[in-house]
């Protein structure tokens, strides 16, 4: 796996999804998006196919109020359908599960990159919606 930057699509994994999403007929990109996003909300253990979720997820924050384009010459080239509403909730919770820290994340980015790739990550999180409520846990001593 190569990776050479903190964007959603600076990995070979997402860089090949943007490909297949490209190659894909028009009709069927939104369930590529769908199913990446997913597979990722239901996965136990190892995320599989994290770096394509941050990618897909990136994707529909680019097409929210406050979202920033995808402009990477690694991303998508073919016109991508208007994401309905649902996927939203939907890639939030792929990276919320991304961001929980699951294991094999460490091999994305170097350990001087890592804070940038999550602050980047956390912010494509945060323009498609509010994150659940913590839960409110009594703090020992208090």
């Amino acid at each position: 796996m190569g990776t050479w930057g903190i964007g959603p699509f600076d990995n070979d994994t997402a860089a090949d999804f943007a490909g297949d999403l490209d190659d894909a007929p028009p009709g069927e990109r939104e369930a590529l998006v769908r199913g990446v996003l997913t597979r990722t909300v239901r996965a136990t253990g190892y995320l599989d196919e994290a770096q394509e979720a941050v990618a897909a997820a990136a994707l529909i924050a680019a097409q929210c109020p406050g979202g920033r384009p995808v402009e990477t010459v690694y991303g998508p080239e073919q016109p991508l359908p208007v994401f309905p509403d649902d996927l939203r909730e939907l890639a939030a919770g792929a990276l919320d599960r991304v961001l929980a820290g699951d294991p094999g994340l460490e091999m994305w980015v170097g350990p001087a990159d890592a804070p940038q790739w999550l602050a980047a990550v956390a912010a494509v999180r945060d323009v498609l919606g509010p994150r659940p409520p913590l839960p409110d846990v009594p703090l020992p001593g208090l």
